[in-house]
């Protein structure tokens, strides 16, 4: 079988980010989100859920007194902080950073066993129940960030104490786990490991990591089924309820082996986490029957199972996916985290296969629902990314109390937060790969980028003013002249392009699965400029999703618009607006530090009745109907929001 034509990310130090958009993102990450976290892991913020991250460790390592504290996974907080630290240090050095994570790793360090053991909950609470609950514990997945966190510091200062911490531990799971007789047959409740082991594999070379991510991935599901037997072993009592509860394999997306899964199903972050490992195994191991369930499964996420906005998962109960089509918008979860592992997984399918549904699905997540997740102050977070907001109702309402109308300042369960700035200090690892001779453009984002195309370095300088303008230019710097294919995404929403080279309009437009491709001999100071057209559309749901009936939303570029109450009225849903009119464009620097509005016409509908019913009349008064990009709402105060607006 031919090996996969596939394309790698580059290393975070290749790229060096200087965007509009972005840079502000990122500033605000290395200014305030990080040292702003650290706090909250020290349980320093006043008004805030306590983090407990750190005390516990300390107590683990036997440095103060005291009991467990927060979740069982609860070092899984101040790993994602490590991670983002390693990235905002790759990029931005900074030694009194790098000196506070060094005394976190100490402590790490000396909270580890004599077995390579670490993990706070059960050194401190229950030592005697290693391994006894996989399914809700989380053993495996605090180790997963862990790994992560320690490759990361590893590729940003070359200092291997947490890598070697990590790999004890690894080491020491790899006698307990995997396929051999006198092993147990078990895998991660909570996903993540699979990916961080094949991360450890690239570090490494040591092809144990990347087997036991394999034996992972392969023995989900399987029977005699690991998750029955440990359910019966415990009488079906669940650690978090203290009762006895139903065992519910699709919930854990392990109902059957991961080849043979086609929808999305159960707790939505592990489960793009668990198909993001998938596909890494799929690309490691040249393993297309896995390569097919991750495009079956991405498929059905894409056209059946995600927000408008790039969110995943439709139902607080659980944090879970639940059917086709079922997308509700006020009770809606979409956790931040989902949209991160959604991320992740559209940027492995990326390097499998270079088709730009990926690509696109990766920004509208990017672009809406990561950047909803954090305030504009980068000190309040969201965990649940909604579509309408009552605040009445979220105050109110059972079904809709995780449902907040303002960003929290933190969380008892805080993985949201720390998975924003890791994220966003990696940005540039999603803006290209690359293969051999070619060079592919996925994200429009200003930077610098240097790569090695036909063993020769290319520096690619980007500028753009993109999302708010489609023009972006591309300057070549290199020492001698390059034959390579350079290729840029014509993103979905875009219907009109343009494409120069050194001033010259690019007409052999060689266009495959939304990718043109320019294959020509690169001069040094050779210039590709793309113009896109950007237009404010009116977009409609599939007819079976029933939240949004009668409803379209606005859309511009890869950005969602919502409405807000501070802009328009109370009662939103009284708000109609009239389609055969169009959607006017006016920039305002006095919203939120500046933004592009959207002025729509439309009606408000009204009654003279006050009786909770009467017979039909309805007035429609005309009203004009101001949205703003969906990531923006909720920093001016309480009030409602809507994405969805009825049509007339």
């Amino acid at each position: 079988m031919d090996k996969f034509l596939t394309s790698e990310v580059l290393p975070i130090k290749s790229v060096e980010i200087k965007d509009d958009f972005w840079g502000k993102y990122i500033d605000l990450v290395n200014e305030v989100v990080i040292p702003y976290q650290w706090e909250a892991l020290n349980d320093r913020l006043p008004d805030a859920e306590p983090s407990y991250a750190i005390k516990n460790f300390r107590i683990a390592a036997g440095l103060e007194e005291g009991e467990f504290g927060g979740m069982v996974f609860q070092d899984s907080d101040l790993y994602k902080w490590l991670e983002a630290v390693a990235y905002s240090l790759e990029t931005n050095p900074n030694p009194e950073l790098m000196a506070i994570a060094d005394e976190a790793i100490d402590l790490i360090e000396a909270a580890q066993g004599d077995d390579g053991y670490v993990n706070t909950y059960f050194t401190i609470k229950e030592p005697d129940k290693r391994w006894y609950n996989l399914c809700e514990c989380h053993e495996l997945y605090c180790l997963g960030h862990m790994i992560e966190a320690a490759v990361a510091y590893y590729n940003a200062t070359g200092k291997r104490k947490f890598l070697d911490i990590a790999c004890r531990f690894v080491d020491y799971v790899d006698t307990i786990f995997g396929p051999e007789p006198h092993k147990a047959k078990g895998y991660p409740g909570h996903q993540v490991i699979e990916m961080a082991l094949v991360k450890l594999y690239d570090v490494t070379n040591n092809s144990k990591y990347l087997a036991l991510s394999k034996y992972f991935i392969d023995q989900r599901g399987q029977e005699p089924n690991y998750f029955k037997e440990e359910y019966e072993k415990r009488d079906g009592v669940s650690h978090f309820l203290k009762t006895k509860i139903p065992l519910d394999l699709p919930y854990n997306q392990a109902h059957k082996p991961v080849r043979e899964q086609e929808v999305a199903v159960g707790h939505a972050v592990r489960a793009v986490y668990m198909y993001s490992g998938m596909a890494d195994i799929a690309a490691k191991t040249n393993d297309e029957t896995l390569k097919k369930a991750c495009e079956t499964i991405f498929n059905n996420i894409k056209d059946k199972q995600m927000y408008i906005t790039g969110g995943v998962g439709s139902t607080a109960h659980g944090e879970a996916f639940t059917y086709d089509y079922d997308l509700p918008n006020d009770t809606v979860y979409s956790e931040t985290c989902a949209a991160i592992g959604l991320i992740f997984f559209a940027q492995r399918m990326l390097k499998l296969d270079q088709d730009r549904k990926y690509a696109d699905v990766l920004e509208r997540a990017l672009y809406n629902t990561v950047t909803s997740g954090m305030a504009l102050d980068g000190r309040h977070f969201f965990y649940v990314n909604p579509l309408e907001v009552q605040p009445e109702a979220s105050e109110k309402s059972p079904i809709k109390r995780h449902v907040k109308a303002e960003r929290q300042k933190w969380y008892g369960c805080a993985c949201c937060p720390p998975n924003v700035a890791r994220l966003l200090t990696s940005l540039g690892q999603y803006i290209y790969t690359e293969s051999n001779d070619t060079i592919f453009t996925h994200l429009y984002i200003g930077s610098k980028a240097d790569f090695t195309v036909n063993n020769k370095k290319v520096t690619v300088k980007q500028t753009t003013n993109y999302p708010s303008e489609g023009k972006a230019t591309f300057v070549f710097d290199m020492s001698e002249n390059n034959e390579f294919t350079f290729a840029l995404r014509i993103p979905e929403w875009c219907k009109n392009y343009k494409i120069f080279i050194n001033n010259e309009e690019y007409r052999e437009l060689d266009l495959n699965k939304g990718y043109l491709y320019i294959t020509r001999e690169f001069l040094n100071s050779d210039v590709v400029e793309i113009s896109m057209e950007i237009e404010t559309v009116l977009v409609a749901s599939n007819p079976l999703v029933r939240a949004n009936a009668g409803k379209v939303a606005i859309c511009r570029g890869p950005l969602v618009y919502c409405l807000e109450e501070i802009d328009n009225c109370k009662n939103l849903s009284s708000i109609l607006i009239d389609t055969s009119k169009p959607v006017k464009e006016q920039y305002n620097p006095e919203v939120l530090g500046g933004a592009i509005e959207l002025k729509a016409s439309g009606y408000i509908v009204s009654s003279e009745s006050q009786d909770l019913y009467t017979s039909f009349n309805v007035k429609e008064m005309p009203f004009n109907i101001t949205a703003i990009p969906y990531f923006m709402w909720g920093n001016r105060g309480l009030g409602e929001m809507s994405v969805w607006i009825r049509y007339k």
